[in-house]
């Protein structure tokens, strides 16, 4: 069979490579036709997140992270903005546009941005390995109208909370577009318990604090978040919560015994770096029921709790699944 399979090269190499080109040109569209295809169900999901969040509070919340060119036409910066899309949300999320430790900014996401800037607030979250580097980082993004977070390498996990604030003031902040800065903060393990957590938060003067909805496994309450929502200077201040919606974690509520790798079948895939998460099939009615629609939803939890909004992560889901192998 070898030999015969070698004779086939041979006398149809010609016919081979254009086989080959074909088949990869074919691979190459319907990879791309599949990445449409999920970009515009994300886009549906995050509308329809936001919806109804707004059957609660008209005035909630919606800030997606990374996943920037969702706010386009199939996803493609070539194309027109996706008004849809950008009427659902309040502002767009993003991780290491000008440092990923080193200065490396990233052209092509910047450019993104600074067109949708004009009609959404943008949140960058810097991270620098040398912390000369932060006052760089701050002073590129606000130069291009962005709002800006900047952790350094004992903070790569949003565990601290840095005692510099940029440009901070007393302003009473009742919309996202009045924010001049921001806490990222989701790690808890700085403490010991919720009120600590709640204190340290309290002695700063941040205008916009995204937080997790559990503090070891116990969600906050309508009473905590209340005490999280005045700057130490008298000033009122936005409280979001962070959820992802395109990975599972296991450490979640939801996360059931025995669940893993395809078992239910919408855990897609393994999300490198993090062996505590699995991208999920996003699209999928049992995962969305997870998420919001319902009483026991995640996002029900979040408006109970008395949130002004929430941090939808990992919306770049529809990338990693359908457009990489």
């Amino acid at each position: 069979m070898k030999g015969r399979i070698g004779i086939f090269f041979k006398n149809n190499s010609k016919k081979l490579s254009i086989f080959l080109f074909l088949s990869l040109l074919l691979t190459s569209c319907s990879k791309e036709k599949r990445s449409e295809n999920a970009a515009e169900k994300m886009q549906e999901f995050v509308i329809n997140i936001s919806n109804y969040t707004h059957q609660y509070d008209s005035d909630f919340i919606i800030i997606p992270q990374n996943g920037e060119a969702l706010g386009f036409n199939q996803a493609d910066p070539d194309l027109a903005l996706n008004t849809n899309y950008l009427a659902a949300i309040d502002g767009i999320g993003v991780e290491e546009i000008f440092y990923n430790g080193a200065f490396a900014p990233d052209d092509y996401r910047i450019e993104m941005l600074q067109q949708l800037n004009a009609s959404e607030k943008i949140l960058v979250s810097e991270y620098v390995n040398d912390n000369a580097n932060i006052t760089d980082a701050l002073s590129r993004n606000y130069s291009q109208g962005f709002i800006s977070f900047v952790r350094n390498n004992e903070n790569y996990d949003y565990i601290q909370i840095p005692a510099n604030v940029p440009f901070e003031n007393a302003t009473n902040i009742t919309s996202l577009s009045l924010a001049q800065n921001y806490l990222y903060l989701i790690g808890t393990s700085q403490y010991s318990s919720k009120q600590e957590l709640i204190d340290a938060v309290a002695e700063t003067n941040y205008d916009l604090v995204i937080i997790d909805l559990f503090f070891d496994d116990v969600v906050f309450t309508a009473a905590e978040i209340n005490q999280l929502k005045l700057k130490k200077n008298g000033g009122q201040r936005l409280v979001i919560s962070y959820v992802s919606i395109g990975s599972a974690e296991k450490y979640r509520y939801y996360y059931k015994k025995g669940w893993g790798h395809h078992h239910p079948l919408w855990l897609k895939k393994k999300y490198e770096g993090y062996p505590d998460e699995f991208w999920v099939k996003f699209w999928k009615k049992d995962w969305q029921d997870i998420i919001y629609g319902n009483d026991g939803s995640y996002l029900k939890k979040i408006l109970d709790s008395g949130f002004d909004g929430c941090y939808l992560d990992n919306v770049e889901a529809y990338y990693f699944l359908y457009y990489t192998d």
